[in-house]
């Protein structure tokens, strides 16, 4: 992350996409995200752009692989403790603010699973493709 301060053009990129991510969040909340493709197609735009926000300035394949990886472990490690959370939540003996705690924690999860980590996996893929190929074109 620290590649992002680097340079001005960095942070201007920076800014602009995290200005891209707001409008694009803003965009699918105002129209919504309940069975509407433009809503659903601005939120992972968000998620695409704020991860990207901190992405953009790796020069390698590496870090991009990395998120790919990190991506694809975390949407599996999310589909198990959304599964979880939401059996404890509904578990009869669950009672109160526990109940609360546990739907909280299961819909967290849901949207980290959904939106986050897609958008990483996507992100981790296209960026260690391009890497690679201008990789290959720089050297001799």
């Amino acid at each position: 992350m620290s590649g992002v301060f680097q340079t001005p053009g960095n942070k201007t990129t920076m800014f602009v996409l995290l200005t891209l991510c707001g409008l694009s969040a803003i965009g699918a909340a105002a129209l919504g995200i309940d069975d509407n493709p433009p809503g659903i197609l601005l939120a992972y735009l968000a998620a695409i752009a704020f991860i990207l926000a901190f992405a953009h300035s790796w020069q390698t394949a590496r870090p991009f692989v990395l998120l790919l990886l990190v991506s694809v472990i975390g949407l599996v490690l999310c589909v198990i403790l959304n599964n979880l959370f939401a059996a404890v939540a509904h578990n009869p003996a669950t009672v109160g603010d526990f109940q609360k705690l546990m739907q909280g924690l299961a819909v967290m999860a849901f949207f980290l699973g959904t939106l986050i980590f897609p958008a990483g996996f996507i992100v981790g893929a296209a960026g260690s493709i391009i890497m690679v190929i201008l990789n290959r074109r720089r050297s001799p």
